[in-house]
């Protein structure tokens, strides 16, 4: 399996094979020891050419932070074989995209007005769900076409927040 990870902004490629018995880790082409093991849900036990890590894999609604110790980076992992990255890559991202609500809870603070410009990634609305605020950020670099979404309002799943073109 081959993987594009890009950590802190750093792109890397890591290529995951079966080879025998055992398995063969390369990264940017190449080869590495490695030995992993899942320790619990969302953590996983590294020990990368005799050095033990234990990695937390922290997921929100659209970004992914891992945590190395008491460090934290913010990363990106694809499989550039999958149709989802093929399609990104051929420009999939041009048109409107929707920022849906992922969980029921209640507005918190709206961070963009309509027709402002954002960066992919920015954030534009903040959720309170079970006593814990999420931000959600832009799906895409454009302008807020649209903000359904309303300071105090409550949402379920799948509602559309903001339209971003």
């Amino acid at each position: 399996m081959v993987y594009d990870v890009t950590i802190e902004g750093k792109s890397y490629r890591l290529e995951l094979a079966r080879q025998g018995s055992g398995r063969q880790c390369r990264l940017d082409g190449r080869p590495v020891a490695v030995d992993a093991v899942l320790s619990r849900r969302d953590v996983l036990s590294l020990v990368i050419e005799g050095t033990a890590y234990e990695v937390k894999r922290e997921a929100g609604p659209s970004d992914l932070h891992l945590w190395v110790g008491s460090d934290r980076y913010s990363a990106e992992i694809s499989d550039p074989r999958s149709l989802r990255a093929r399609k990104q890559a051929d420009g999939a991202q041009q048109g409107a995209k929707k920022l849906v609500a992922p969980m029921p809870g209640r507005v918190v603070r709206v961070l963009v007005t309509e027709k402002s410009p954002v960066e992919a990634g920015q954030g534009l609305v903040v959720i309170e769900a079970m006593k814990m605020q999420n931000e959600l950020k832009a799906p895409k670099k454009g302008i807020v076409q649209k903000m359904a979404a309303v300071e105090g309002a409550n949402v379920n799943p799948g509602d559309v927040l903001a339209i971003v073109e």
